[in-house]
């Protein structure tokens, strides 16, 4: 009896345990829905809010040509006034809290150390869990991109993911149900 016991409490620490590791590999994934704004424009907001908070972030782009393109809106936006990021170009990737960049291949292994990722283009990666916080923008005006991130959504549920929605309404993000 004793040992039957024994054999019982050891499995429920197990699961215990197993449990906490699952919970502790699972992201908390936002879905931007962007209507007012494109993501060069509703980024800065968000990555400045990463950088309050203490966190590297990786922003990943559908190509080169974004990559270039949200190099110089970060450069130019007024809010908030400075935004420390680098791409490939320039290098250092250790020493930039933001890192931008059109290789899917950096998502498992960030080069700047980044625990928070941004998908924009519908950008998607196979294993969101490296990641604490994953913000997925996508462009409410294309029902191409609609679709795409209904089927992310459905993938990370499926995943076991904490999953959260959020519109931009006049006031700013407006979390949904």
């Amino acid at each position: 009896m004793a040992g039957t016991r024994g054999v019982a409490i050891g499995r429920a620490l197990w699961l215990r345990s197993a449990c906490r590791a699952t919970i502790a590999a699972m992201s908390e994934i936002g879905f931007y829905h962007l209507t007012r704004s494109r993501p060069d424009q509703a980024l800065p907001k968000l990555l400045g809010r990463t950088l309050q908070a203490g966190e590297r972030a990786l922003v990943l782009c559908g190509s080169s040509e974004r990559c270039d393109a949200l190099d110089a809106a970060f450069w130019l936006c007024q809010d908030p006034i400075w935004l420390p990021h680098g791409t490939a170009r320039m290098g250092e990737a250790d020493l930039q809290p933001i890192w931008i960049s059109a290789d899917l291949a950096e998502a498992s292994a960030p080069p700047n150390g980044a625990r928070f990722l941004f998908l924009i283009d519908g950008v998607s990666i196979p294993d969101l869990s490296r990641f604490v916080r994953v913000f997925d923008l996508f462009d409410g005006e294309d029902e191409t991109a609609l679709a795409a991130a209904r089927q992310r959504w459905v993938a990370a549920k499926s995943a076991g993911h904490a999953l959260s929605y959020w519109r931009q309404g006049e006031a700013g993000w407006e979390r949904g149900p």
